[in-house]
């Protein structure tokens, strides 16, 4: 059964929106047509195909941090990290930099003593560092990088300098990631 649309004439995004919305509801009724006659002849459904998934590591997982995959997939294939976030903490005073380690080899300089971290605010190019406590030192896992585990280090933000929304990079040694955006405080999605 052959169905005809025909399209408004609106402006190309809008446009272009509208054609996939429909293309998927016309892809949708003709992928449970053959599914609902079976059923109805009383023969079972067929039993869902297995999806085939690529391996589970070249999936970088995006955060509302990374803007898109290609950056997620770039910072993983080159540093060995995914599941980036960069969070408004401590009533916006501090911001909390994590990543988990997929590659520890690559990810070494992150964790190095002898690197020190900048967080640079893209709208005033100001570069926030980790504060060093009297009693507990810098605010940041200097350990060893080992693959699965998640790291993290914090940043001062007394001025209130950098916002939720806003876009910073991270630079740490020769690690260097740009137009990350900041997250709110809110809690972290369960995985």
């Amino acid at each position: 059964m052959a169905t005809s649309v025909v399209l408004p004439l609106m402006p190309g995004p809008k446009r272009v929106l509208l054609t996939c919305l429909l293309f998927g509801m016309l892809a949708s009724s003709a992928l449970t047509q053959p599914l609902q006659r079976k059923e109805e002849s009383g023969m079972p459904a067929p039993a869902a195909a297995p999806v085939a998934v690529g391996h589970a590591a070249a999936v970088p997982s995006i955060s509302r941090t990374v803007a898109s995959g290609r950056q997620a997939t770039t910072l993983r294939r080159l540093w060995g990290i995914e599941d980036i976030h960069l969070r408004s903490t401590a009533s916006g005073s501090l911001i909390r930099f994590s990543y988990r380690v997929v590659d520890a080899d690559k990810a070494r300089i992150l964790n190095s003593k002898k690197a020190t971290p900048y967080l640079i605010a893209e709208k005033n190019g100001l570069a926030l560092q980790i504060p060093m406590l009297e009693n507990v030192g810098q605010l940041r896992q200097v350990a060893t990088p080992e693959n699965g585990r998640e790291y993290w280090m914090a940043f001062s933000n007394k001025g209130r300098y950098v916002n939720p929304g806003d876009r910073v990079a991270v630079m740490i040694g020769r690690f260097r990631a740009e137009e990350l955006v900041v997250e709110g405080s809110s809690s972290p999605q369960p995985r």
